[in-house]
């Protein structure tokens, strides 16, 4: 037992403390540091989704996929974000007769990588933009992260029913359950040590609501993977799979968040 925990552990600490160090640095040096970060994390979904969709080949439609995916990404990044909605259908187009063309099995599956990648980073750049967007976007990576560790540290030691089967072996309720208690916590402990952070229970309510939205995104592209017979998205990040299988979940809540404080005029998560 022991073994088989710390054979998990390791890995995820390792990549973990990398990826945290490079997200909290950009995030340190303002909002092009930022911005820089997504465009580059863009380009690695872009054709780690490509591959795959497209049977491990990437060519000129993962190239047209990526220069879809960095218009819509773009566009936000100047603040024209209908011209990114509008530049990702032409995107979507656009891949789908790159793919055709080129002879791949599944066009509209690797024509929806543009939608998949792009409307989430839109999402992102958008958050980062906003009043106190910084510290917002720290409070959305706290809880994306805390969701994690939560989830699977339940998961082993609780066990019980499988969340979903046909999509994961492993992911249990209890493991949702511990990922949105710890994602809660993470919004009680950011209000108590930052007096201008939304009300503790506003930040604890929207953490659930990360944590179901990023487990739903981990879930969904399990299913993609078990689509098409991967286990990984790509083998970047060392005994650990891809960037997707890293930030699947952060690109669901991201464009939850972002959803919400759309709909609710970005008043109930604005730090004054």
């Amino acid at each position: 037992m022991a073994d088989g925990w710390a054979a998990g552990l390791r890995p995820r600490i390792l990549s973990s403390i990398v990826m945290v160090a490079v997200a909290l640095a950009a995030l340190g040096t303002g909002r092009a540091g930022f911005n820089l970060l997504v465009v580059a994390g863009a380009i690695v979904l872009a054709w780690e989704w490509t591959r795959l969709c497209g049977g491990g080949r990437f060519g000129w439609t993962g190239a047209v996929q990526t220069l879809a995916v960095l218009a819509v990404v773009a566009a936000e990044i100047v603040d024209r974000p209908m011209l990114g909605v509008l530049l990702g259908v032409g995107g979507i187009a656009g891949g789908y007769v790159a793919a055709r063309v080129s002879g791949r099995d599944h066009p509209r599956w690797i024509a929806a990588g543009v939608a998949y990648i792009g409307l989430p980073c839109m999402a992102l750049i958008w958050l980062r933009a906003e009043p106190g967007g910084g510290s917002l976007i720290l409070w959305l990576l706290l809880a994306v992260w805390a969701t994690d560790i939560g989830a699977f540290f339940a998961g082993r030691l609780i066990g019980g029913p499988l969340l979903a089967p046909r999509l994961s072996p492993k992911k249990t309720w209890a493991g949702l359950a511990g990922g949105a208690v710890s994602a809660a916590l993470v919004g009680a402990l950011l209000r108590w040590v930052d007096p201008q952070a939304p009300p503790g229970l506003t930040l604890m309510l929207a953490g659930v609501i990360v944590a179901v939205t990023a487990q739903a995104g981990d879930l969904g592209e399990s299913w993609v993977k078990r689509r098409f017979g991967v286990k990984d998205a790509s083998q970047l990040i060392p005994g650990h799979g891809g960037l997707f299988d890293r930030v699947d979940g952060l690109l669901t809540a991201a464009l939850a968040v972002a959803i919400w404080q759309w709909a609710t005029g970005a008043v109930p998560l604005t730090w004054r």
